[in-house]
């Protein structure tokens, strides 16, 4: 694979993580959504601990049923709240790119926020690139810091 076709990819990857989403305000929501995603499993999703290194290849279906149902247990016991709020999807009928806060790292997921905080976990059709890296602040706010004490 070329350098040009990695980094188109990349930029696919980024602009289809900065798209749209909408959340999934209700647990009954997220029940549903579940079980759609769930009737259409097969081998092409991607499972993307965000900070861990990005995965090179797909999981089967069997992976993503059995970390659907792990991550849900997780949501249900450690977000305590009456509301879900913490999935978004790109389309809850046929979703290609999913997000899943981590419920002890929500700072502003909902809303606006100039540098919100990046999911626990992306499932995605498409092979993710390391988010961390790609959407770090630039550097300005280093080179401020060393030039106070340079």
């Amino acid at each position: 694979m070329s350098q040009v076709q990695v980094e188109t990819e990349a930029t696919m990857y980024l602009n289809a993580f900065k798209g749209r989403f909408t959340s999934l305000m209700r647990w009954e929501h997220l029940d549903d959504f579940w079980e759609t995603l769930k009737s259409q499993l097969d081998d092409s999703w991607y499972i993307y601990a965000v900070g861990e290194a990005a995965p090179e290849q797909t999981s089967s279906a069997a992976q993503v049923e059995a970390f659907i149902n792990e991550v849900d247990q997780l949501l249900r016991a450690e977000h305590e709240e009456d509301y879900c709020a913490i999935v978004y999807a790109d389309d809850h009928q046929q979703p290609g790119f999913i997000k899943i806060f981590d419920p002890n790292n929500l700072g502003v997921s909902c809303g606006f926020s100039e540098n919100p905080p990046l999911p626990g976990w992306v499932l995605s059709k498409m092979k993710p690139v390391d988010i961390e890296s790609a959407l770090r602040p630039a550097n300005n706010r280093r080179r401020w810091w060393q030039k106070i004490f340079d």
